[in-house]
């Protein structure tokens, strides 16, 4: 349970009759409610309150959960009264003590004032509302950020927050029912959808309160507050522990990566053949390739010095460099997606950064811009291809393109495509374990790079096909256990 659901359990148990025991000697809900409205008509008589309509009686219907037989389901406006006048302010209306209240200055869910701001120290604009000490105040605007609390003392503030006065009843009482998980759902379903809610005067003056009498209800503030101080330790603890998980999973998935890579998660066999053969097979369809002037011929890469291998792997695997078995590019600069009249091409769909993630793709926003007949074999992405962001902050991340039609790409995005099959996810959970350990040596500070010649350079272990798919078998029937553990 969160702590959050063990705070809305408490009060939610407290309005419910169910936090502390009911005492006969402490008297009813209904001889309290009498008591108020014979409050109110006196208050009203001494020209203190202004007489208020009348509101419609509670049907069955209406009474959302059972209560102790001692207390009373009421209506907030038939027990307080609503205060809130806009006044214009002026320098003689502001006393030294006077506090000046805004929305931000509550925190939210506690109602706790975060910020203690004399009147006199505030530079006082717009409509005010006077607020004193004593009264509940509960912010009209984003109601489900539950700013409600009692003033601590007099003061002025916003007229977004809502000042109103309790008859014969514990302010702190009301200021718990209206944090209750009861009152959220009422509120929230009359302003649910609304971009900016905001909940009317009409909307809360008929909320129904379970009303005990006010020694009850002076024991039940009592026992909130016994155990909220319980509940914040246990956030603590809480965060603690979720912290803890989320970091166990992500070590553990690093050591089941850690160990896919260095041949440790599943057994070596011989008839799978080794990474030197595959390594060779592959060169050979390499040279066909360029003998067939579909690719270029490139200039070799750099033998693997002893300095450049991180760690051991089994002798039927083999180092290879990326660029020795990937065909590698990046994608075309961006521009304006005005189609050019001196060459032939089309406006095409493209891939950015912004839709490249782990292992997906974000296409909620897709840019297009002209690429030239020349242009599209270098820069359009095929079925089985393994594309990887260049630069910013997501340096790294890798996906494979698994879809069966074909899309272009950026400059900003590297393109390998393997010269003969190799298992793509491999190397898709070798890159992510790469990245997560500091393995990709991206170049700048502000904005780090993944150049083509360094990601071209990379060093990875390589070990036979077969092995490849068991190994990928292997960490995608493990990881899905990370995420439990989560």
């Amino acid at each position: 349970m969160t702590p959050e659901q063990l705070k809305n359990s408490i009060l939610q148990l407290a309005i419910q009759g169910k936090l502390v025991k009911q005492k006969k000697e402490e008297g009813t809900g209904e001889e309290l409610y009498k008591e108020i409205q014979e409050e109110k008509k006196k208050l009203i008589e001494e020209g203190k309150l202004k007489k208020q309509k009348s509101l419609p009686e509670i049907t069955e219907d209406e009474i959302p959960f059972d209560i102790p037989d001692s207390w009373k389901w009421v209506k907030l406006g038939d027990c307080t009264g609503y205060a809130q006048t806009k006044v214009k302010i002026s320098p003689k209306d502001i006393r030294g003590d006077m506090w000046s209240l805004d929305l931000e200055d509550i925190q939210k869910e506690t109602g706790a004032i975060l910020v203690k701001t004399k009147a006199s120290e505030r530079k006082i604009t717009g409509d005010k509302v006077m607020f004193y000490k004593g009264q509940v105040l509960y912010s009209k605007l984003r109601p489900y950020l539950k700013k409600i609390l009692v003033a601590p003392d007099d003061g002025i503030c916003t007229p977004e927050l809502v000042p109103f006065d309790t008859y014969l009843i514990d302010e702190n009482y009301i200021s718990y029912v209206l944090r209750s998980p009861h009152i959220d759902y009422v509120i929230n379903s009359v302003t649910y959808g609304v971009k900016m809610p905001r909940v009317g005067t009409d909307t809360m003056i008929n909320l129904l309160i379970p009303l005990p009498s006010l020694a009850e209800q002076k024991r039940i503030v009592a026992k909130i507050e016994e155990l909220l101080p319980l509940v914040d330790r246990y956030s603590v603890s809480y965060e603690k522990l979720e912290q803890f998980n989320a970091k166990f999973s992500e070590d553990m998935k690093k050591s089941i990566l850690q160990y896919a890579i260095q041949g440790k998660l599943v057994e070596q066999r011989p008839e799978d053949g080794t990474g030197e053969e595959l390594y060779q097979q592959i060169q050979v369809e390499k040279q066909r390739l360029i003998a067939e002037k579909n690719i270029k011929k490139e200039k070799p890469l750099a033998e693997i010095s002893e300095d450049e291998i991180p760690f051991d792997i089994p002798e039927s695997w083999k180092w290879i460099r990326v660029g020795e078995i990937f065909a590698h590019n990046t994608g075309k600069a961006m521009n304006s997606t005005a189609k050019k009249v001196d060459k032939p091409g089309s406006v095409k769909r493209f891939i950015t950064t912004s839709n490249l993630y782990w292992n997906s793709f974000d296409f909620s926003s897709v840019k297009e811009m002209f690429f030239s007949d020349d242009e599209l074999e270098r820069c359009t992405v095929t079925k089985g291809d393994l594309l990887m962001c260049e630069g910013g902050a997501y340096y790294g991340r890798t996906a494979i393109w698994n879809y069966d039609y074909d899309i272009c790409f950026q400059n900003h995005v590297h393109r390998l495509r393997p010269y003969k099959a190799v298992e793509l996810r491999f190397f898709y959970h070798l890159f992510y374990f790469y990245k997560s350990m500091n393995m990709v040596n991206a170049k700048g500070t502000a904005m780090p790079g993944l150049s083509s010649q360094t990601l071209h350079q990379m060093v990875v272990p390589f070990p036979p096909f077969s092995e490849q798919k068991r190994i990928v078998a292997k960490i995608e029937e493990l990881l899905p256990l990370c995420e439990r553990l989560k």
